[in-house]
């Protein structure tokens, strides 16, 4: 029975083959498929729905149904039996169609003679093309056997369709990959950027879907899982880091799978050729990636779509080298990418977008570093974006343009110019102090990560480096960097601040910045798990290299250094005798001490905030990390879309808190600034610095737009403005802050 089954997809694909390689219009083989699939499956209904637009469906090919309704019948995402499998990526197999929940009846169709459903999804590594049904008059479910020879059906049309094979005149299709796309996703860095796409990893294409040789494919794909496995191995020879260690040893697992080979040598004996089956077992994972809810299983879906890729490359020999060009304004698309990876393009990229990231990852910090706008969450890009092809990239908005008309372009541009005219502008403040117009003294520093940083300190006006992240030279290796390394590169970065004050922050460890050569820690909720000082803490070592490789750069002259994700104030006192010791042994050793050293600590908690007077009287500056502590003061995540943006920096209980804070340094005499990024966004920082804050640190773009606002601004009026908004219990200054600035004269 089972050859037989077998013989019969065959044929069928053979003939689905054949329709490919004719020349025809598009929609004469979309009918052609739907002749053949009912004939070859005894139906007397076989229709292909494909989508329009995400939220809907269309009728475009039916054999048995009414001709007049091609083309005409649509249906919403979700909206009867078809819109169900579209909706759920699954199966709908049922013998009594009308009573099943959610049935459509479609008068057009004339389709109300008939019982029997079996739909299955169209789709391609996990992007919904459209719905395959065949429906009897007679009461039955299929056979599994049944559902099988339509799936496969179903896969060879999704590859149909991505090669264009139903474009043409009559089909009403339009061609993929040429059509302006839109993506949503969220602000990874800010700015704008267009160019033209560059693949991390290119497309594989699939273009022989078809086998009249099994045994030959048999072959050809063993062959190519053999010589997977070996490299895997040999990857695995030569990785000493825990991390890539144990997604290769997924891959292995998954490389040595038998159930992975039982299926697609079984897809290969009913007519696929090992490419198509590699790809059809490919997109099986990426649907059930998009329905696992569990981390684990999601994380080890991916290895195996990883896997799968690496698969398709062999198979096909389409390397990453595929001799194409990388453009002259590279607008990088990847699903996801490593910070040494994002290093190796360096400036050259004019944009990235992910599917994946976070604001707080490791491409992030970099792309921040090297001020490239970054769209994070750009869901199904990489299925959709081929290389060469023009894009535009909103950081701002998190707004990606892939292929834009006209207008889109002439708009954006329009934007890019008003922007370089600001930037313009503000070149011819950047050399002068920034003193509000009632005579207040505001220093604006520049948060920066790599040596590349640098350059902006002059070009942007910035008045020294309120925020340098040390881990960055830490998460872009593959190794611990030693102390001499550290110092060497400390050392530059004093020299090119040119006796600029630069406070480093020591090494942030935890969370979602994890080293690839320390085992990560598995903690249901990292962000308020072990890191940062936490970390510098229980494992000094690494804390006391780094101090005395600050120590050492400094060559004598002063040197500022900040503690980050300090709670209590015996965590402060802890660190600081870390310093002491590293400045007592320094001295046995004879080297040279820095000029001044400052020692100071970020205020990320609000247990930080109501430390003892004896704390603030001791530390000698506290810089507000505010992205930290906003989310901690709003119990809100930063990386979750659905409450982040739901709080405001400018609500009137978080700016209470923060002016209780200025207030409590202020009876000290402790400096205090503001980092993160509410202090680059000229509203926030105008209403910071009109509550006491002197001292803001932000990317080097920034500093032109707040310092022009506030050197416009009287900080004494709008204070008025906050406290007035306040005592008539508003729950936002915002609102009365804009209506202010609109007003002025």
């Amino acid at each position: 029975m089972a050859d037989r089954t077998e013989s019969e997809s065959r044929k069928l694909l053979g003939r689905l083959r054949d329709t490919m390689a004719e020349d025809a219009a598009g929609q004469a083989r979309l009918d052609k498929i739907t002749h053949l699939t009912a004939d070859s499956m005894g139906t007397e209904v076989c229709s292909i729905y494909l989508f329009r637009d995400p939220e809907t469906l269309e009728l475009c090919a039916t054999e048995g149904l009414n001709k007049d309704a091609v083309h005409q019948t649509r249906m919403r995402l979700g909206e009867g039996l078809v819109g169900r499998v579209a909706r759920t990526g699954t199966i709908v197999n049922t013998a009594d169609a009308p009573s099943e929940p959610g049935f459509r009846y479609m008068p057009e169709t004339g389709e109300e003679i008939f019982s029997s459903f079996l739909g299955v999804p169209i789709q391609r590594l996990g992007e919904k093309l459209g719905v395959l049904v065949v429906q009897t008059k007679a009461k039955r479910e299929f056979t599994a056997d049944e559902l099988y020879a339509l799936e496969v059906v179903a896969m060879v049309l999704a590859e149909m369709t991505e090669l264009g094979a139903f474009v043409g005149e009559g089909a009403a299709l339009k061609a993929r990959h040429t059509q302006p796309a839109l993506f949503r996703g969220g602000s990874g860095q800010e700015g704008s950027a267009e160019g033209h796409v560059w693949l991390h990893e290119p497309r594989v294409m699939v273009t022989n879907l078809v086998t009249d040789d099994p045994g030959r494919e048999r072959e050809r794909l063993q062959k190519a899982v053999d010589e997977l496995r070996v490299s895997v191995d040999q990857l695995l020879v030569g990785t000493k880091d825990s991390e890539q260690i144990e997604v290769l040893e997924a891959y292995r697992m998954f490389a040595n799978s038998k159930g992975w080979m039982r299926r697609m040598t079984e897809d290969i004996d009913r007519g696929l050729s090992a490419e198509a089956a590699v790809e059809k077992e490919q997109s099986a994972a990426r649907a059930r990636l998009s329905q696992a809810a569990d981390a684990y299983l999601r994380d080890r879906l991916h290895d195996l779509d990883d896997l799968s890729n690496r698969l398709l490359r062999i198979l096909t020999g389409q390397g990453a080298e595929t001799g194409a060009t990388m453009p002259e304004d590279p607008v990088l698309i990847a699903r996801n990418i490593g910070p040494g990876e994002l290093l190796e393009y360096g400036r050259k990229l004019k944009g990235i977008v992910l599917e994946e990231g976070s604001v707080g990852s490791h491409a992030a910090i970099v792309a921040r570093a090297l001020a490239i706008p970054l769209v994070i969450h750009a869901d199904r890009i990489t299925n959709e974006a081929l290389n060469g092809d023009h894009i535009m990239v909103d950081g701002d908005q998190g707004v990606v343009h892939l292929r834009p008309d006209d207008t889109i372009v002439s708009a954006f541009r329009d934007k890019m110019a008003m922007q370089a005219q600001a930037q313009e502008r503000y070149a011819s403040i950047r050399d002068k102090d920034c003193v509000t117009r009632c005579g207040k003294r505001i220093t604006l520093t520049m948060n920066a990560g790599l040596m590349a940083d640098l350059p902006s300190l002059a070009s942007s006006g910035a008045e020294g480096v309120g925020l340098f992240r040390t881990e960055l030279q830490f998460l872009v290796r593959n190794q611990m960097p030693s102390r001499t390394e550290l110092a060497q590169l400390y050392s530059r970065v004093l020299d090119a601040a040119q006796g600029k004050r630069v406070v480093f922050r020591t090494l942030d460890i935890g969370s979602d910045k994890v080293l690839p050569y320390m085992k990560p820690q598995e903690e249901p909720n990292p962000a308020l798990g072990w890191r940062a000082i936490r970390v510098g803490l229980d494992k000094p070592g690494v804390l006391r290299m780094q101090l005395q490789a600050l120590l050492r750069a400094a060559k004598g002259r002063p040197l500022s250094i900040m503690f980050p994700f300090v709670a209590q104030y015996d965590e402060f006192r802890a660190a600081r005798d870390e310093m002491d010791k590293a400045i007592a042994r320094e001295t046995r050793l004879g080297h040279v001490l820095p000029e001044r050293i400052e020692v100071g600590t970020m205020l990320e908690t609000p247990s930080l905030a109501y430390a003892s007077r004896r704390f603030f009287a001791e530390v000698e500056f506290l810089s507000i990390g505010g992205n930290d502590l906003k989310q901690f003061f709003f119990a809100a995540d930063r990386e979750n879309e659905r409450v982040r943006r739901r709080y405001d920096t400018l609500n009137v209980s978080f700016l209470t808190f923060i002016q209780g804070i200025v207030d409590r340094c202020a009876e000290t005499g402790t400096d205090l600034s503001f980092c993160g990024e509410d202090a680059g966004r000229p509203i926030e920082a105008l209403c910071l610095a009109a509550i006491g804050l002197r001292s803001l640190s932000m990317r080097p773009a920034s500093i032109g737009p707040v310092k022009s606002l506030l050197m416009n601004t009287d900080l004494d009026a709008l204070r008025a403005v906050i406290e007035n908004a306040r005592d008539r219990g508003e729950q936002s200054v915002r609102p009365a802050v804009m209506d202010f600035l609109h007003n002025r004269t």
